[in-house]
């Protein structure tokens, strides 16, 4: 699901080109529940569209709310927590970056931390509250509170503690300043970056069109196409030299086919009412996809004709009983009928759309609109065959093709169960359907189809093949070249050190980078550090700029960046040969050496405790750029003391972010 909105960040100057966001403002209370016993109660007022992530949020997401005692409070020993806090009313949401069912408040969220005391004269105590906070970007959030358990307000110490920066900064980074005063050298001020989404997400009429070709495919079909010259004849001869009325009825009759599969996505309302989510975070649960993967493999071998998939003969014999009722009622269970007794061939197609619907964003509607189509599709020509008589005269008679097209479905099938079982492995991590595996059974898939387009391989309802026709030969080429196309996915682009991606399978397969074989440590395998001091180091080695690369390991435009704008080649190239790479994730959970646990001025005032690297690299961001939003990307000399040109955020358009790789460049030219 992409919900977020694309931002670019254009700033002048050190006060003009970025800025500190702030999208929550807290407020404290306590609860007096005993003598020891007390409820510290958070409460966060979050600006609008942004979202704070719930303790409980999914791993492998975005970070959760941590709540600990205050580190270094002296009353720390006289009170315990008492489990998680108790959250207010949350959201959820999936999250298709990083395939995980996210939890977090939106505008408000109420945080109750249950304290015990173990010495009833404690008057005050601390608690620190971490976190993250995301709307185009992502924040780290440290704050601490301090609670006044004799009243019922609480009072927030103020921290009148100094800290000389000029020492903390040249200990911490190397650096003790930044020189902006270049930065009124900017080529890339008068660039327009688009801050409007990049809708990746199929459209409603994508969706409708998606569905429309399934109800094409199901047409040739052999449990719908001989139903098409049966009922058309029917309608026209039942009304007899009144032919406009047969029309009319065949109009009605397709009408009301396309009535019945709207109607059938009307329970999915109902359920995207309760819950807009509910439909996405069914889908994308691993348990669901498995057993998506089971019913599309049933559905294959159905197709293959080894079973029939049958609805109850009950359920159509009572279907038939309303079609005497006459008039447009009993036209209607007509089409209730055909929809029933074709199942065996609809369903498999139907369930597609289905699995394909509910894993896009859009939820009930995309699937409305993807029934929409295909109830069009199988309509549309019982009308039209109805008014156009002679055009049935062009149709291909009913044979052994209508199996062969079964079959041919029952591979597609085959092919599609394996995305959703890698589905549920990329969520859970399992190692099994890697892109080496993936690739290798999509290989096997298809080449299986060519053989069978070739006459090599038999099904049970196949009939005998005398001869190739030109459209099973054709049809078998075409195949094959796919086969050759999969197998091209091995080879390794040698500047990369990764397989090629396949354009094809772009959101199909997994991506390359997990691979058993050729692994990522950096993004496309770019040389690229993770410490400050020793990728400046480098780049004075080497005599390259250096790209600064403010990121984190839960932030989702960070991970659109990486995987669909620095793997093309203009980026590649200047991120591989002109740039020294540093990459500072400031979500790093890592603890920092204990002689780096210094306390550092807040940019907002007052002071805090560096106690991880996602401290150390965020102060660093809001000491050095005054902002704290990621992604974050500042171009400076091989030094590290002169910044080239303005820093910009999220860039989705190539040819933007290559006009502003190539700006430090030409900088750093005209400023040796």
């Amino acid at each position: 699901m992409k919900y977020y909105l694309l931002l670019a960040l254009f700033v002048f100057g050190l006060n003009g080109f970025s800025q500190i966001l702030d999208p929550v403002k807290w407020s404290t209370s306590v609860e007096k529940i005993s003598d020891t016993e007390y409820d510290l109660v958070i409460t966060a007022d979050i600006e609008k569209d942004w979202h704070l992530y719930s303790q409980y949020t999914a791993e492998g997401g975005s970070l959760p709310i941590e709540i600990s005692k205050k580190q270094g409070d002296k009353n720390n020993e006289h009170f315990e927590l008492v489990g998680k806090a108790v959250e207010s009313d949350t959201i959820k949401k999936y999250n298709d970056i990083f395939e995980v069912t996210e939890t977090f408040f939106a505008i408000k969220g109420i945080l109750k931390q249950r304290i015990t005391l173990k010495n009833k004269d404690v008057s005050v105590v601390s608690l620190n509250l971490t976190g993250q906070v995301c709307k185009e970007v992502c924040l780290q959030i440290y704050e601490d509170f301090t609670f006044q358990l004799s009243g019922n307000n609480a009072a927030e110490v103020t921290n009148n503690t100094t800290v000389d920066n000029t020492s903390v900064n040249q200990f911490l980074y190397g650096l003790t300043a930044i020189d902006l005063t270049k930065s009124n050298n900017n080529c890339n001020d008068d660039a327009t970056v688009s801050s409007s989404e990049t809708k990746e997400d199929k459209s409603l009429w994508s969706i409708f069109g998606l569905g429309f070709l399934g109800g094409l495919l199901a047409l040739l079909t052999p449990c719908v196409f001989p139903m098409i010259p049966l009922t058309v004849s029917f309608f026209t001869k039942k009304s007899g030299a009144n032919k406009s009325a047969g029309v009319s009825k065949a109009i009605l009759y397709g009408f009301f086919i396309l009535a019945v599969y709207l109607i059938l996505s009307i329970p999915f309302h109902l359920l995207d009412s309760v819950n807009p989510d509910i439909l996405n975070d069914i889908s994308t649960n691993v348990t669901l996809n498995v057993i998506f993967f089971l019913v599309f493999v049933f559905f294959a071998f159905s197709f293959f004709g080894y079973y029939e998939l049958t609805l109850p003969a009950s359920w159509t014999n009572n279907t038939s009983k309303g079609e005497n009722v006459g008039g447009a009622l009993g036209i209607f269970f007509m089409a209730l009928t055909l929809a029933l007794v074709s199942f065996s061939c609809t369903g498999p197609i139907l369930g597609s759309l289905l699995a394909g619907s509910l894993t896009a964003d859009g939820g009930a509607w995309q699937l409305t609109a993807g029934m929409g189509g295909f109830g069009l599709a199988l309509g549309l020509p019982f009308a039209l065959f109805a008014m156009f008589p002679n055009m049935m005269n062009a149709l291909p008679k009913s044979g052994g093709w209508l199996n062969t097209t079964k079959v041919v479905l029952g591979f597609f099938e085959l092919a599609l169960a394996f995305k959703f079982l890698s589905n549920a492995d990329l969520v859970q991590h399992w190692g099994l359907l890697k892109i080496e595996v993936f690739l290798g059974l999509w290989i096997i898939i298809f080449a299986g189809l060519a053989l069978y387009a070739f006459g090599k391989i038999k099904f049970p309802h196949d009939a005998p093949l005398k001869k190739l026709s030109f459209s099973r030969i054709a049809s078998g080429v075409l195949v094959a070249s796919f086969v050759i196309y999969l197998a091209s996915g091995f080879r390794v682009n040698k500047e990369t050190n990764t397989f090629t991606p396949l354009t094809l399978l772009s959101g199909l397969a997994p991506p390359v980078g997990y691979s058993f074989l050729y692994p990522n440590d950096c993004p496309n395998n770019l040389d690229c550090f993770k410490d400050l001091k020793e990728g400046i180091a480098y780049a004075q080695k080497v005599n390259k700029p250096i790209m600064l690369d403010f990121t984190g390991y839960a932030c989702v435009n960070c991970r659109k960046m990486e995987e669909h704008v620095w793997p093309k080649k203009k980026i590649d190239d200047y991120l591989r040969n002109d740039y020294v790479l540093i990459s500072l994730y400031v979500d790093d959970k890592k603890e920092l050496p204990e002689d780096q646990q210094v306390l550092v001025n807040r940019i907002n005032g007052g002071t805090r405790k560096l106690e991880n690297y996602g401290h150390k690299w965020a102060n660093f961001q809001t000491q050095f750029f005054q902002t704290n939003s990621q992604p974050y990307y500042v171009l400076l000399s091989p030094d590290g003391k002169q910044i080239l040109n303005s820093p910009v955020g999220y860039t989705p358009n190539e040819d933007e972010y290559a006009q502003f790789l190539q700006c430090g460049l030409d900088v750093l030219k005209q400023n040796p």
